[in-house]
């Protein structure tokens, strides 16, 4: 098993935001994690990668119990994630983004793997320039990026198609196919796009008050399932 999570529960101050979350990741595979805005979908993501410390339960990544440890050491076991917002750093070049993406999981070393530019072709030439002043698609793909270089056994993607046109999102969908045949790492999605969860997803969980009421594998994504807890 790559990833378990067993009864967790993590808060923003008071506000008690997971409450019990238990699931886990096997060694290879693309899962979904789905829900309405504000379920706590990206705080699960945060106190996977540590950002946030959970006051209950635990996180066990390849046998090893990391609950404790921080962001940058997790990074290091090889867990990467482009998070919701991308939060690239804007007033510094795309390449000294990557860069310290890099450094972050210990690799010192000129250049950049030459996979990046084979999945992400338009990079080589926004290399140069401020992440700020990117557009939308190509700030998720510079985000995307930044977390693969870091070679990860499990890949976290929160919201990789949020406000993007429907072409950069068919752009990131073939690009995470790849990234789980291509590197057989595992990959955990949150998105609110059901199609796309559809096409590119072998299992699916959905939160609601920060619990997983339902999962399973996609083809059991029922209609009555995305009426019961997804639809607004």
């Amino acid at each position: 098993m790559l990833l378990e999570v067993q009864d967790l529960h993590s808060f923003y101050g008071t506000s008690h935001i997971l409450h019990g979350i238990s699931f886990s990741i096997e060694d290879s595979g693309i899962v979904s994690v789905l829900g309405r805005n504000g379920v706590g979908k990206s705080t699960l993501m945060r106190s996977i990668t540590g950002v946030v410390q959970p006051r209950q339960g635990s996180v066990i990544f390849k046998g090893q119990d990391i609950t404790k440890l921080k962001s940058h050491d997790r990074a290091r076991l090889g867990i990467s994630i482009a998070p919701q917002g991308r939060e690239l750093i804007p007033d510094i070049s795309v390449m000294d983004n990557l860069q310290v993406a890099l450094i972050g999981k210990g690799i010192r070393k000129n250049g950049l793997p030459d996979f990046v530019f084979d999945y992400f072709p338009d990079i080589k030439n926004l290399l140069p320039r401020k992440a700020g002043i990117l557009s939308g698609g190509q700030q998720q793909q510079v985000a995307i990026a930044r977390a693969l270089i870091q070679e990860p056994d499990l890949l976290l993607l929160d919201e990789p198609t949020e406000g993007l046109q429907p072409s950069i999102v068919a752009d990131i969908q073939k690009i995470i196919k790849r990234i789980y045949t291509d590197h057989n790492c595992a990959v955990l999605l949150v998105e609110q796009n059901l199609d796309f969860v559809r096409d590119v997803t072998q299992r699916f969980a959905i939160m609601e008050r920060g619990q997983i009421l339902a999962d399973g594998g996609v083809g059991e994504l029922s209609q009555e399932l995305v009426q019961k807890h997804l639809s607004v």
